[in-house]
């Protein structure tokens, strides 16, 4: 690998990765794990149920840290049920082997944020979570932790993604600023100031609806099923109401942004919260986009980004184009050989307001 390369490894770089057995399983890797600049990571069939989310800390290994920490071992082998408010660990098939010149970083699939699903990605010796540092060799995990529905997972389900990067190299608001006016980035006029800012949409819908929020109690999901719940099981649908929603502590809700957003072939952005000064929520769980995303050569015509919304202490009124958070670009290292959209059935390419592949559309 070329020690001088920066930002984002591309498909075409990931796929060489594989072969060179930077990434490797005991299993295949297939193709279609491979997304623009990401890697689909499945899960296998050891997991344990935990009595606490942990970091392994320097110099320990996951495996040790399990003796103290878990309660069951769990075999998903033919399906199991992960509980709403446990906390599980499931080791991956992928494993990593990385040289001295790339990191590593994780984040959940779109459809796992929409889902409520907490995943986060651990790796021995971890002292935060969703990063793996240059260098490391050694298997990886997934910490579940079902927030809103109690799910069934099983061997090759695939709740998270990751990246890889030599340096990561993010584009500056002048850079920003720029760019947008070569490649209309936002469909309105962009407020930029530390990264490309959005905002909620609480008013324009044509369906009516303008959200949901998660049922309290509902049935199983089964991941590996698409297109199959009915909506009205599991979400209470939000109609527009003078252009504002009193968010309920502790409730999920599923909301869109009022701006369309493109992210160009030569970079990514990831979804960051806006400063905690504009209320104790958060606004994402799943909020990477690949390069592709919006673009009208591959079905997009700008799409919409959906906000995964949970308010912490008290309730909170949300605002029609209330800020809610930035989107930061980031530099790939190449121009991917794919890009997200219809060539590689891309779920939410061209998309508005849209719950998980799970749902009945």
């Amino acid at each position: 690998m070329n020690k001088l390369k920066s930002g984002v490894i591309p498909s075409q770089e990931i796929r060489k990765l594989n072969y060179e057995k930077v990434i490797f399983s005991a299993e295949n890797i297939y193709n279609d794990q491979v997304q623009p600049s990401s890697l689909d990571l499945r899960l296998s069939a050891s997991a344990w149920r935990m009595r606490a989310s942990f970091l392994p800390g320097e110099n320990q290994k996951v495996e040790v840290r399990l003796r103290e920490y878990a309660m069951q071992e769990i075999d998903l082998s033919n399906g199991f049920i992960l509980e709403k408010g446990s906390v599980y660990l499931v080791r991956l098939q992928e494993n990593l082997n990385l040289p001295k010149n790339i990191e590593a970083i994780a984040n959940a699939k779109s459809s796992t944020g929409r889902l409520d699903l907490f995943t986060r990605l651990i790796a021995d010796s971890s002292t935060e979570f969703d990063h793996v540092p240059k260098g490391y060799s050694g298997p990886l995990y997934a910490e579940i932790c079902p927030q809103s529905f109690s799910v069934v997972a099983r061997v090759g389900t695939r709740l998270n993604q990751i990246r890889f990067r030599y340096n990561k190299v993010l584009v500056n608001d002048a850079e920003l600023a720029k760019i947008h006016l070569e490649s209309n980035l936002l469909n309105t006029k962009p407020h930029i100031n530390n990264g490309l800012s959005f905002s909620v949409n609480l008013k324009e819908n044509m369906n009516e609806a303008i959200g949901y929020r998660a049922k309290p109690h509902t049935g199983l999901i089964d991941l590996d099923k698409r297109n199959y719940y009915h909506v009205d099981d599991f979400w209470d649908v939000l109609s527009p109401n003078k252009e504002r929603v009193i968010l309920d502590p502790g409730a999920f809700y599923i909301l869109a942004s009022r701006e369309s957003v493109y992210i160009p072939a030569d970079f990514a952005a990831e979804m960051a919260p806006y400063v905690t000064m504009i209320g104790e929520f958060r606004v994402h769980y799943a909020g990477f986009f690949d390069p592709g995303f919006g673009s009208q050569k591959t079905g997009g015509k700008g799409s919409k980004g959906v906000l995964e919304v949970r308010c912490h202490d008290t309730p909170f009124v949300l605002e029609h184009g209330q800020i809610v958070g930035r989107l930061i670009y980031e530099r790939m290292a190449e121009t991917p050989d794919l890009l997200y959209g219809s060539a590689i059935a891309s779920n939410y390419q061209g998309q508005g307001l849209k719950l998980s592949k799970h749902f009945r559309q």
